[in-house]
């Protein structure tokens, strides 16, 4: 238990690290969080149309749309614009208060996460170097295709390459540190 909790440890401060350099320092994600001079104007619009918060997809139809509804907003759309808009009335999350939370919340999550796989591959009798780095470099790929390559799929996230670094460096990364951890005598 005790391998589990700090191999979860050090692999969350990996998780964290990585993220930090993947978003603010490399800016990898750059493409899907664009400016636009127009953003006064676009903000303005969304608050005077949007009855609240929540993500909207434009174009769209009401929950009461009928299947025959659906087919004309599809054979319409065909070729146009579209958007998809996560609307929130307020940037709560832009104060130090919330930003400090918001980081030790991701910590948190990530030591988790990790000490979920510690648990799994502790279960593993012949969990090698080789053996573990491998088995976390697959769950990199488990967690980029069941998550931001499945719903860019239908949404083209426009950095869903970034996702996918994301996925597998810091993955990776673990991978060598626990399997170094595991099989450290």
């Amino acid at each position: 238990m005790k391998r589990a909790i700090i191999g979860s440890i050090v692999g969350g401060i990996i998780f964290f690290a990585w993220q930090f350099v993947s978003w603010p320092m490399l800016n990898l994600h750059k493409a899907a969080v664009r400016y636009t001079s127009n953003q006064a104007i676009i903000l303005g619009a969304l608050t005077a149309n949007l009855p609240e918060e929540g993500g909207y997809m434009v174009p769209g139809l009401p929950e009461t749309a009928t299947s025959a509804d659906h087919e004309q907003l599809m054979k319409e759309a065909q070729g146009k614009p579209w958007a998809t808009i996560q609307y929130h009335k307020s940037n709560e999350a832009a104060t130090t208060g919330a930003m400090v939370w918001n980081m030790i919340h991701s910590l948190i999550v990530n030591m988790i996460t990790v000490f979920l796989f510690c648990w799994i591959i502790s279960r593993i009798s012949d969990a090698s170097f080789r053996i573990i780095f491998l088995a976390s470099l697959f769950t990199g790929f488990i967690v980029f295709f069941n998550s931001a390559y499945t719903v860019s799929i239908w949404y083209q996230w426009f950095d869903i390459m970034a996702y996918f670094t994301d996925a597998m460096v810091s993955w990776a990364l673990c991978g060598l540190w626990l399997g170094w951890w595991f099989n450290r005598k």
